[in-house]
């Protein structure tokens, strides 16, 4: 049974990650819920029909105990609180099974922009619309996590789909191509360029934990955001601006002598130009990046 109950730990690490936006968080989830199962008697681990179900539920607990005092930690923490920007498959190696963020399935429920819209929701509206709506656990098992009945459960599960709903930007192809013509007209300190690519209402919101230098305060509108970038840009000589897959979808990764120093995510607007950006400079965040940090071919 002992090497069943280690196969859960991918399942885990998704559900976790989902739940908390941070990876190194999701990890100590997991190990929680683990320490909790081989603290049992082997008798009572023996009385458990389902050991992933058991260790999802409690998973799902310490999660939610997490989510409760992160919100004060993150009311101190400096300028904005985003999600762990994970990296796609080519931007690190692969098969480094340890490594948590290698664990990670990449889909739509792990874009920047769905995990942006997952922090609004309280902690048991996160709960029960991830472990419901992401991974399909019926609501008498989410009952359990969240010490409620099932139909408050669906309720919950409901309120969060309506954030969903009202938070999430209309889906627009060719994202790739956009974040290439953003990238190129970033290199030139084409300012009138980066206009044209950003809708007027564009937000940019930047994170550096107070490790890092960045915008304590979201920058607000296409030209502010531009005149923002081409300063970075020209206070930055010597930065290698990279096309790179962000939590799945296009993005950009900004490196210089091999260090990765910023990763940024992108969400279009339904005309195609960019609504949101995501500019995470904390180095804590970034360390599952350093995979990223050879040269590149020349």
């Amino acid at each position: 049974m002992g090497d069943g109950v280690v196969g859960e730990r991918r399942q885990l690490i998704n559900v976790a990650y989902r739940l908390l936006g941070s990876l190194a968080e999701a990890e100590d989830a997991v190990q929680e819920a683990y320490a909790r199962w081989y603290a049992l008697p082997p008798s009572r681990r023996d009385e458990i029909a389902s050991p992933g179900a058991w260790l999802t539920t409690v998973t799902g607990r310490v999660c939610l105990d997490v989510l409760g005092s992160a919100r004060a930690r993150r009311e101190r923490y400096v300028g904005a609180w985003l999600p762990d920007p994970l990296p796609g498959r080519a931007g690190r190696p692969h098969g480094t099974s340890g490594d948590p963020a290698d664990q990670l399935v990449l889909d739509e429920s792990v874009t920047m922009a769905f995990l942006v819209v997952l922090e609004t929701m309280t902690p048991a509206e996160r709960v029960a619309f991830v472990l419901h709506d992401v991974f399909r656990y019926p609501f008498a098992e989410v009952a359990g996590v969240l010490d409620r009945t099932p139909a408050a459960c669906k309720q919950l599960a409901a309120s969060a789909r309506r954030r969903v709903r009202t938070g999430a930007p209309a889906p627009a192809g060719g994202q790739a191509e956009t974040v290439r013509r953003v990238k190129e007209a970033w290199e030139a300190k084409d300012i009138a360029a980066l206009v044209d690519l950003l809708d007027p209402a564009a937000v940019m919101t930047a994170v550096g934990g107070g490790l890092a230098g960045a915008a304590l305060r979201p920058v607000e509108g296409g030209p502010h955001i531009a005149r923002y970038m081409a300063g970075i840009a020209e206070k930055a000589p010597g930065l290698e601006l990279l096309e790179r897959p962000v939590n799945g979808t296009p993005g950009l990764v900004a490196r210089r002598a091999g260090t990765v120093l910023t990763v940024a995510a992108f969400d279009l607007a339904a005309d195609g130009r960019v609504a949101r950006v995501w500019v995470i400079r904390n180095p804590e965040k970034l360390r599952v990046w350093a995979g990223d940090g050879a040269p590149s071919p020349r």
